[in-house]
């Protein structure tokens, strides 16, 4: 591979704390390095659009304590096709354009495996996403974020479910996967955890809910992810009032506000780590890679893999849930 000296960075998909940490982090170490550096606007849709804007030190400067991503990020219908990737690769090499890594979740790395298949062209991606569902890494970055703003929001709504002896469903994002609700559920004392990859028994969280309000809890927090298989927190609720009892039930949406916010410490800590190690992948003739970490250890891990394999939850901590609320 010829020797890199202009790489160009992007955000994809849906936006998280710590993209912009990840962001300060690939420009400064290219300039480190004596690399040129464009950042490219509104992820793969301004790569076919051709919004780019040369960055330096001072582009990425008092932004790593800001939430979303000061690149901007959008869905790209043109980029799922062959005549769009083209454009997109005519205006990499118009820019003399060597390397491009790419901030986001499972959709950016598939677009970015095709792109690579199509015109063997060097990328590297960071996982970013709150939903910390992208095998080959322990934590993605904004994930932590996201939990210390749920476990914030519950904490609140139970002074209110305490002082009115009522039963609060939360629902919060996790279309495929429970990861939020899980931990979260966990570090908010909630009563039950209800996620995606295991089935929900109505019938039996009546029971449970009865139990608790009779003869434990003045208060419940039940935790719902989105992509729960009963349908989510309104659809759980109407089947709690139909089974029945004086139940007094309310739902909270925590919805968008998981992905604001300024970035935790951790997450700074991790896309500032991920974000070096990636342009160092690139000078070392990596590509088509994800730059993870496990046991607190950078990995690169093969898009392939990292498409190919789903992240389990630890089942464990299911079972953590219900010892907690013996």
């Amino acid at each position: 591979m010829a020797k890199i000296k202009k790489i160009a960075l992007l955000t994809s998909g849906g936006d998280s704390p710590g993209m912009n940490a990840a962001i300060r982090a690939v420009v400064r170490k290219a300039i480190h390095q004596d690399l040129e550096v464009v950042g490219i606007l509104r992820g793969y849709e301004g790569l076919i659009k051709e919004e780019f804007i040369p960055m330096n030190s001072k582009s990425v400067g008092n932004i790593i304590q800001l939430g979303g991503t000061i690149l901007k990020t959008a869905r790209s219908a043109n980029f799922m096709t062959v005549e769009g990737r083209k454009t997109a690769y005519e205006n990499l090499v118009k820019n003399k354009i060597d390397a491009l890594v790419v901030i986001g979740g499972d959709g950016t790395f598939k677009g970015a495996r095709v792109f690579i298949e199509e015109h063997n062209y060097p990328i590297v991606g960071l996982p970013g996403t709150i939903d910390n569902d992208l095998y080959g890494t322990d934590m993605t970055i904004g994930y932590d974020t996201a939990l210390n703003t749920v476990v914030q929001a519950v904490d609140k709504i139970r002074d209110t479910a305490a002082s009115h002896e009522r039963i609060f469903f939360i629902e919060v994002m996790g279309r495929d996967a429970g990861f939020i609700a899980l931990r979260a559920g966990i570090a908010s004392g909630a009563e039950a955890v209800l996620v995606p990859e295991m089935p929900t028994d109505l019938k039996a969280l009546h029971e449970q809910l009865s139990e608790y309000m009779s003869s434990k809890k003045t208060s419940s927090i039940i935790f719902v992810a989105e992509g729960d298989d009963a349908g989510g927190a309104f659809k759980i609720k109407e089947a709690m009032e139909k089974f029945g009892g004086e139940f007094d039930m309310k739902v909270t949406v925590l919805g968008h506000v998981q992905r604001g916010g300024s970035p935790s410490a951790y997450d700074r800590y991790l896309a500032s780590r991920l974000g070096v190690a990636a342009v160092e992948a690139l000078l070392d003739d990596q590509r088509s890679i994800m730059i993870g970490m496990i046991n607190r250890e950078v990995v690169h891990v093969p898009f392939n893999q990292t498409i190919k394999h789903h992240k389990t939850i630890d089942q464990r901590l299911l079972e953590i849930v219900d010892v907690l609320n013996s």
